[in-house]
């Protein structure tokens, strides 16, 4: 399959109704919602969403049925990096290449606008017009698997450890690895149950997705660190070096750039090999696992 176009297309499906779900900023109160649009339509990947989508169709369900919960995973996504870019986090001035929300909104409205974004996501997975098909139990094992990864027991029980690790030459690796399996790793995770869920997964199938969602999760993460050193500016979209230039617990930093490298690798492996019993339906999870850790940008 040509992921090239397989993540175009997904994308714009997104995008789409992404445009449709959002608040318009000319609803009151305009510059919350301008501020919302703006991080959300900043030129992210989707990636979190099309995983979920993908997930859905690998165990043979109608990725109709995932866009609302798609949507709001991005949503919960963008709100997180409007938090961390904030002054009294990571205080940076870009993300994806623009300027960050709060360069241009103002550091109150650039936290109410991810409040909002997060309440949104809630919202949106709730809402009776956007869960026609879905039954009761599997939309509530959703809404609850979502919360999950994004609370204190994953991504933001993730974003405090890494800020507490912060600068700190004491960091080994079990650290280090709690911090991406939840500030990064949740997530990822979340959106692949999410979409197995809302596809009807067997037992077996839903415990192959969670492991591919795991693995995918922690590679996605190390990718990152190393992107983080190696990459430009251009190509990460914020100031290439950042984390070796702020401390951050990292796996290069705790294990070495070549160490880090083989153990991205070999979580793709282990990503790959948890989808052996699916067949090319399962295609896009394996070229996904293959960017995620060989992307330049």
């Amino acid at each position: 399959m040509d992921l090239k176009v397989y993540l175009k297309d997904q994308c714009s499906i997104i995008d789409e109704a992404l445009e449709r779900f959002l608040p318009k900023d000319t609803v009151l109160p305009h510059i919350l919602h301008k501020a919302m649009r703006y991080s959300v339509f900043a030129g992210g990947k989707r990636i979190r969403p099309i995983l979920m989508m993908a997930a859905c169709q690998a165990v043979g369900g109608d990725t109709e049925r995932t866009i609302p919960a798609a949507c709001a995973m991005e949503m919960i996504h963008t709100y997180s990096l409007i938090h961390d870019d904030l002054p009294s986090m990571d205080n940076d001035d870009f993300r994806r290449g623009n300027p960050t929300n709060h360069k241009i909104f103002g550091e109150a409205i650039a936290i109410l606008a991810g409040d909002a974004l997060l309440t949104e996501a809630f919202k949106l997975t709730s809402d009776p017009r956007h869960c026609i098909g879905c039954e009761p139990s599997g939309l509530l094992a959703v809404i609850h698997e979502i919360a999950t990864c994004a609370g204190s027991f994953g991504m933001v029980g993730g974003q405090v450890v890494d800020m507490e690790s912060e600068g700190r030459v004491d960091i080994d690796l079990p650290t280090v690895q709690y911090i991406h399996t939840h500030k990064t790793g949740a997530l990822i995770k979340a959106s692949l149950v999410a979409g197995a869920l809302l596809g009807a997964a067997s037992d077996q199938q839903l415990a192959a997705i969670t492991r591919y969602g795991e693995a995918a999760g922690l590679a996605f993460q190390i990718a990152d660190d190393i992107l983080d050193i190696e990459g430009t500016t251009e190509e990460i979209g914020k100031d290439a070096g950042s984390d070796e230039a702020r401390g951050k617990a990292t796996y290069p930093a705790v294990m070495g750039l070549a160490a880090a490298r083989e153990e991205a690798q070999s979580m793709m492996n282990e990503a790959l090999e948890s989808l052996r019993l699916f067949g090319e339906e399962a295609d896009p999870l394996r070229e996904i696992a293959r960017y995620i850790v060989n992307r330049r940008n």
